[in-house]
């Protein structure tokens, strides 16, 4: 079975998930140029992700939903386990996001492009000013209910445990005084581990937790926003790790 999925993936799921991504990167593009960067940077994204899922047979399943409130902003950290991760968040939570991306994303044709159109937001990890340019681009962007999505480990795991959490979606959770949403992501790295290209078929799952209120008031002193942020960094993995199948 394992190799007649193989072959699947070759000559039916490759080319469909070629056209459909350049379809979707079009469409964006466009739609941004033309119209408003809010739906043309989501619902095209989230309508290609639910089409990959669907053409490579890969079933998802979502808890929590009801833990989102409509038309509220959220800084959304979820767990890093695999590049199949962006289809899941994209596809499945259910709110308009923009996401904070690592810079070489830009270089992908069409894709890059149309995220840039749209309006995600490309950071250089290893460049502090590129990073914080990055954070004043999410301020800007987190206006009228539009999210952020931000992975907080910053990097794919090997073993699909959680690792240590960086602080910057924290610092702009406590800065912007906004709730964050932790998600975990369930069998996506079954799916693809990491230095993998063929797919495994296996059932994810993501579970959207409570958000997590600010801790602190925006006029806190440097000290004291620290401490809420730690604080916050260790409930949010607390949170993501409570639903990890290990």
């Amino acid at each position: 079975m394992k190799f007649l999925y193989y072959i699947y993936q070759l000559f039916i799921v490759l080319p469909i998930v070629l056209v459909l991504t350049i379809l979707t990167a079009l469409t964006t593009i466009i739609g941004s140029l033309l119209g408003s960067k809010s739906f043309w940077g989501y619902y095209p994204g989230m309508l290609w992700s639910r089409a990959v899922c669907l053409v490579c047979l890969l079933p998802v399943k979502v808890y929590g939903k009801e833990n989102i409130q409509k038309g509220q902003s959220y800084v959304i950290i979820p767990n890093h386990q695999s590049i199949i991760d962006t289809f899941l968040i994209y596809g499945f939570i259910g709110i308009r996001f923009k996401w904070m991306i690592k810079k070489e994303i830009e270089k992908v044709p069409f894709v890059g492009f149309a995220c840039k159109m749209c309006g995600h937001i490309f950071i250089d990890r290893a460049s502090r000013k590129d990073a914080a340019g990055g954070m004043t681009a999410a301020k800007n962007a987190l206006v009228n209910g539009m999210s952020v999505t931000i992975f907080p480990e910053g990097t794919r795991t090997k073993d699909g445990s959680l690792g240590r959490f960086k602080k910057g979606a924290f610092a702009l959770a406590e800065e912007l005084h906004l709730p964050l949403l932790p998600v975990t992501i369930n069998g996506a790295r079954n799916v693809m581990p990491k230095g993998r290209w063929f797919l495994q078929c296996h059932k994810m799952s993501i579970t959207i937790h409570q958000p997590i209120h600010p801790k602190g008031m925006p006029q806190d002193d440097a000290q004291t926003r620290g401490e809420h942020m730690t604080a916050s960094i260790a409930e949010s993995a607390a949170a993501i790790e409570s639903a990890l199948i290990k």
